[in-house]
């Protein structure tokens, strides 16, 4: 099992900050941002790591993180070409797994749960793609699945609607076969001119191999002042915590 984390984006919602640097290196308690996407990947198992990024923010990336392996992992760079959407980041990652199943992240997704259990039951599945899934308050601003009771299946995810069918947010975290990318291939551009990654997860919806399952622990997205704020607020809270434990 690979990784891949996509940090290419240019983080308009935290300027003024990433006018000089990219949001996945601001800081998150004590470490960047994407030092956490990192750290859940490696302590489940997945240490080769692909981190897609732009080409003006790539040599801060390895200033920081270098190959990764002071933080038990194998890490390796690609450089999207521009800001085309989550699948179109994506698709630069083909060569990387080379046919196997993996995981994604957004590096600016930031949670508690360990992935590892996740993982676990995508790789022994039949299932050809698993979402991870977060009830929240403010559905409007997230992709938003809803879910049949009576199969356990998800039936449709629509995109920050402004009455949206229910408050699961579809997080940004994905595991995929290696199908993925012959959809990316086939994919026409939305209204915002971007190749849209609910587009794809609706694909295997339509095929019935699409599974989910609900994180446990809390989860936000720290691509605003605000979200980034309440991400060092829990972050820190769990530091806190370990700090205390160990002591005792």
């Amino acid at each position: 099992m690979k990784g891949v984390i996509l940090a290419g984006g240019t983080g308009t919602r935290l300027n003024p900050f990433t006018k000089v640097i990219n949001k996945h290196l601001l800081p998150v308690g004590h470490y960047p941002m994407v030092y956490w996407s990192i750290l859940k990947l490696a302590s489940s198992g997945v240490k080769d790591i692909l981190i897609i990024v732009n080409k003006n923010d790539l040599k801060d990336f390895k200033t920081v993180l270098g190959d990764g392996n002071y933080l038990g992992a194998n890490i390796v760079y690609q450089i999207q070409s521009h800001a085309g959407g989550i699948s179109h980041g994506l698709s630069y990652a083909k060569n990387f797994v080379k046919g196997k199943k993996f995981v994604l992240l957004l590096g600016d997704n930031i949670f508690e749960d360990s992935l590892t259990p996740y993982i676990g039951s995508f790789v022994k599945g039949n299932e050809e793609a698993k979402l991870l899934l977060k009830m929240v308050d403010d559905p409007e601003r997230f992709g938003i699945a809803t879910i049949d009771k009576n199969t356990s299946q998800i039936t449709s995810i629509v995109e920050k609607s402004h009455n949206p069918p229910s408050n699961l947010c579809v997080t940004g975290i994905y595991m995929y076969n290696s199908d993925v990318f012959q959809h990316i291939e086939n994919l026409k551009a939305s209204n915002r001119g971007e190749l849209e990654i609910t587009d794809i997860n609706n694909i295997y919806i339509s095929k019935k191999k699409l599974s989910y399952e609900i994180l446990k622990g809390w989860w936000i997205d720290a691509g605003t002042h605000d979200s980034l704020f309440r991400a060092n607020q829990l972050v820190q809270s769990e530091l806190n915590k370990l700090r205390i434990d160990n002591n005792e």
